[in-house]
């Protein structure tokens, strides 16, 4: 995974324009300015960074830059979360069975005493 990715997924203008993408499909440069309230050189900015982080993909057509996502990417950025998930799951897990254990060894002493 690229750090590029990351830091272009932690703008909420950045994921908004994907999300955007991700609804309507491949749009020129200019049908993604009109969805912002910011200027469209601070878009071309941001297309930019997702250009590079490789979350997005350019294609010239004539005098127009069509933008869309690109899958390839994406999915290997779906699959790093699933791993992650899987990860911390069984960490939690394990974790549930420590705490469970010492659970039990509590109640026993408390009967123990009593």
């Amino acid at each position: 995974m690229s750090m590029d990715m990351f830091v272009a997924l932690s703008d909420p203008t950045r994921r908004a324009i994907l999300e955007i993408l991700a609804s309507r499909g491949e749009l020129t440069a200019t049908d993604i300015y009109e969805q912002f309230s910011i200027s469209p050189q601070a878009i071309s900015q941001h297309l930019k960074v997702l250009r590079e982080a490789r979350l997005v993909v350019m294609e010239k057509r004539a005098q127009k830059h069509l933008y869309s996502l690109n899958p390839q990417t994406l999915s290997q950025f779906e699959q790093w979360v699933q791993q992650t998930r899987q990860r911390w799951e069984e960490r939690f897990g394990a974790l549930d069975r420590v705490l469970e254990a010492e659970k039990q060894k509590r109640a026993q002493n408390e009967q123990k005493e009593k």
